[in-house]
């Protein structure tokens, strides 16, 4: 099973994963653009059985009701304000790392993007086989 690591930008959350590593995707809702204060997010299904956090207490959590109509947490360290997770507690045994923070880079392959009707014009990417759509 392939192994993960990742870090927040200051250090203070650091985690370890060690099991299967489920599709990376492309958002693009507002909702992902404005957690990221980018075009879009990029994030890494994972199983939550499998991820360990060095300590818990820096992660901070953001719950609100997504543009989906469904309920969403998004961790995030309290001393720097990274982005790390997202949780929609409908799927409860998965959760999304955010693809910035794993230090095996080479190990992200976006195979797919959501929110395509709603991306913004000035940025482009390239997806292998998209299958677009909102999520």
């Amino acid at each position: 099973m392939p192994f993960l690591s990742g870090r927040c930008l200051c250090g203070k959350v650091k985690f370890t994963y060690d099991g299967p590593v489920g599709e990376a995707s492309y958002c693009h809702c507002e909702d992902c653009r404005r957690c990221t204060g980018s075009a879009f997010n990029v994030s890494v299904q994972v199983d939550k059985a499998c991820l360990v956090f060095s300590d818990r207490s820096a992660l901070g959590v953001f719950e609100y009701t997504a543009d989906s109509g469904r309920e969403m947490q998004r961790m995030y360290c309290k001393s720097c304000g990274s982005p790390i997770m997202t949780i929609h507690p409908h799927i409860p045994s998965s959760a999304w790392i955010k693809a910035g923070i794993i230090d095996q880079i080479d190990m992200v392959h976006p195979v797919h993007e959501s929110w395509t009707s709603v991306k913004v014009p000035w940025a482009s990417i390239k997806v292998p086989s998209s299958s677009e759509g909102n999520r």
